[in-house]
């Protein structure tokens, strides 16, 4: 799948992911990169920031937060375009509740690790 493409299956992936949830971002980015870093190839995603439950009166003007989408390990693990979105879409909720501060113990219980 092309980097292209795979742009295209994350933006309908993004329309998967409850509203609701996206209503509560605050100052984030989606991006896309190829490859996870080296120390972590399997890695789907990564949120890159300062989660809504530390900011304080103090916080602005601060560049925006990160999510990244990794394209190889999602396009290797899925079969078909139905089964990368639902992966995106997974990742994506993953990555915005660290954003809200649910760390991965508490989004693997939820389902969601």
């Amino acid at each position: 799948m092309s980097l292209a493409e795979f742009e295209d299956a994350v933006g309908d992936a993004l329309d998967l992911v409850p509203q609701g949830f996206m209503d509560q971002l605050d100052n984030v980015v989606f991006l896309v990169e190829d490859e996870p870093p080296a120390d972590d190839p399997e890695l789907l995603g990564v949120y890159d920031g300062i989660p809504l439950t530390e900011r304080d009166l103090h916080w602005g003007g601060h560049l925006p937060d990160r999510i990244t989408i990794f394209r190889g390990p999602l396009v290797r693990m899925c079969e078909d375009r139905e089964e990368l979105l639902e992966e995106i879409a997974v990742t994506v909720v993953h990555e915005i509740a660290h954003h809200f501060g649910i760390d991965d113990e508490t989004l693997h219980e939820l389902g969601w690790g």
